[in-house]
């Protein structure tokens, strides 16, 4: 599906086949020189197969096209290398193109880490197969150009300011036109679903990074939200106190399975949380389900133990978490 936004930005609606997204809002910005496509898609056939119907359905030349990649995850960046034409410009982050063009050694140190959470070591080899961001990855390497925050863009009469917006990714960027007031939001802020927060490197605090992203973006002026998967919306600042709510309300869960279970690693924190899954048990989740899970629940403790309301130990290579006390609440 191709859908005009405003003069000369179209959203295509890129497939996502068997995944719970559904689908990608891939963007196309038209430009008398040089168009823009925001976002691309996993690496599949489906979503090449939706890709070109949708550029050819806009007589896009992709001889005179770059790509703005707003994270490294596959459903955004899986075709970028693709599409990409020799004279293309790839945008990105430093730290997401350097994870794209990383290959499988990503991969092996993401499976060290996991260890330190718990998850089973004998599911690690099927837990990396079965990902989604590994089967439809970008395969191979290509110089990206790298964009930082106020960096601009312009293509089609616009004027795009890069944004630093880290939390669901490092080095996760979203463009903001001031004139017409939009936001192409990647990410950042969903409106139907829950942008998924893991913790992938204890160097890092993802889930206070996406915190101060959200604040930071609740001081811009927005007419317009153009999100990376489902509907698009206006009023973010709304969406944005239902965030930080969800992630308050999921870090109190964490404090309250501690306090009643005590010590306790990510992996069996992420089985006692709620999900909305359909699954009578954690142990049936589909295994990137489950890896999932237990990323998002060590985002949550490593938050909670830098403020000092849960303690880290390691015991054998993993790491065990206890709640000394239980607060009444948990500012966010």
């Amino acid at each position: 599906m191709v859908e005009e936004i405003l003069p000369e930005i179209y959203r295509m609606e890129i497939p996502l086949p068997n995944n719970p997204l559904k689908s990608l809002n891939s963007y196309v910005i038209k430009g008398g020189e040089r168009n823009l496509i925001i976002d691309t898609g996993m690496n599949r056939k489906e979503c090449r197969i939706a890709m070109e119907a949708g550029l050819a359905a806009l007589d896009v030349d992709l001889e005179r096209t770059d790509i703005f990649i707003t994270h490294m995850h596959a459903d955004h960046s899986g075709l970028v290398f693709e599409l990409a034409r020799p004279a293309a410009k790839l945008y990105c982050s430093r730290e997401d193109a350097a994870i794209i063009n990383a290959g499988d050694s990503l991969w092996g140190a993401m499976q060290v880490f996991m260890q330190t959470g718990g998850f089973p070591r004998e599911e690690f080899a099927a837990a990396i197969r079965k990902h989604p961001g590994y089967k439809y990855r970008a395969v191979g390497e290509k110089p990206f150009t790298i964009v930082k925050e106020g960096d601009t863009l312009e293509v089609g009469g616009y004027r795009l300011s890069c944004l630093e917006t880290p939390g669901h990714t490092r080095g996760h960027l979203c463009l903001y036109e001031a004139e017409q007031k939009l936001f192409f939001a990647g990410d950042h802020i969903l409106r139907d679903i829950t942008p998924n927060i893991s913790l992938w490197s204890y160097r890092v605090n993802p889930l206070a990074e996406y915190l101060g992203s959200l604040d930071r973006v609740g001081g811009c002026e927005i007419r317009l939200v153009l999100p990376g998967h489902r509907k698009l919306f206006s009023d973010p600042g709304e969406r944005i106190a239902e965030l930080k709510a969800h992630h308050r309300a999921r870090a109190e869960e964490v404090l309250r399975i501690l306090a009643e279970a005590g010590p306790m690693d990510a992996y069996r924190v992420a089985s006692f949380m709620t999900w909305d899954i359909d699954c009578p048990s954690f142990r049936d989740f589909p295994i990137p389900q489950r890896w999932f899970a237990t990323g998002e629940a060590l985002a949550h403790l490593k938050y909670l133990e830098e403020i000092s309301l849960v303690k880290r130990e390691e015991a054998g290579g993993t790491y065990l978490f206890s709640a000394p006390r239980r607060p009444s609440s948990v500012l966010l």
